[in-house]
């Protein structure tokens, strides 16, 4: 798959296919508990669909091509959602010959050794993108945001797989970072109330 822009537009269809197969689910009654307690009608769970190797593929191409104007010098964001996105796309850098390197923000300080709530090879002053997979309120951007800069790396972007559209951009924007997503939970329930 090379990035040509008719090959990104079958590549997000695609995605977009495998989400709703594997990561998706809805019903008429608020039923799926969310990580903040509040109750919701759908629920996405993104973990099935960036482990998947087809998608894992897809991702790698689909946020690469989002980041490689930036110029930037890592990509990651809070473990585990972040993770399988983060390295995806490093491994279509190298693909590219244009080698972004992956990092990750602990959930919790390491508690010995160094102690660093990031791993990866990165450096004060590196250009980074924060990813995650599903933006809810964007706390686990921002918390990967305010770490990501406690390291000194310069933030440009947050990019999210699947914005669920509550608040979450708006939340992460206020922390002066320009956010987008690849899908919106509107997205997902246009091609659902088709199926």
């Amino acid at each position: 798959m090379n990035n040509s822009n008719m090959n990104l537009v079958k590549a997000e269809k695609r995605l977009l296919e495998i989400l709703l197969q594997k990561s998706f689910k809805y019903n008429e009654e608020p039923i799926f508990k969310l990580v903040s307690g509040r109750m919701s009608n759908y629920y996405i769970n993104c973990k099935t669909t960036t482990l998947d190797p087809e998608a894992m593929l897809l991702i790698g191409h689909l946020f690469y091509n989002k980041v490689k104007a930036l110029h930037i010098n890592a990509i990651g964001g809070l473990t585990l959602g972040a993770d399988p996105i983060a390295f995806a796309t490093a491994m279509v850098s190298g693909m590219q010959d244009d080698a972004i390197n992956a990092f990750v923000v602990r959930k919790k300080a390491k508690e010995h050794g160094l102690m660093k709530w990031l791993e990866g090879n990165i450096r004060e002053g590196d250009r980074v993108v924060i990813v995650d997979d599903v933006v809810t309120t964007g706390q686990s951007t921002i918390d990967a945001i305010d770490h990501a800069r406690e390291s000194k790396l310069n933030v440009l972007k947050a990019i999210a797989l699947v914005d669920r559209q509550e608040g979450g951009r708006e939340n992460i924007e206020r922390k002066k970072v320009l956010f987008e997503s690849v899908f919106t939970r509107d997205d997902l329930m246009s091609i659902y109330k088709r199926t």
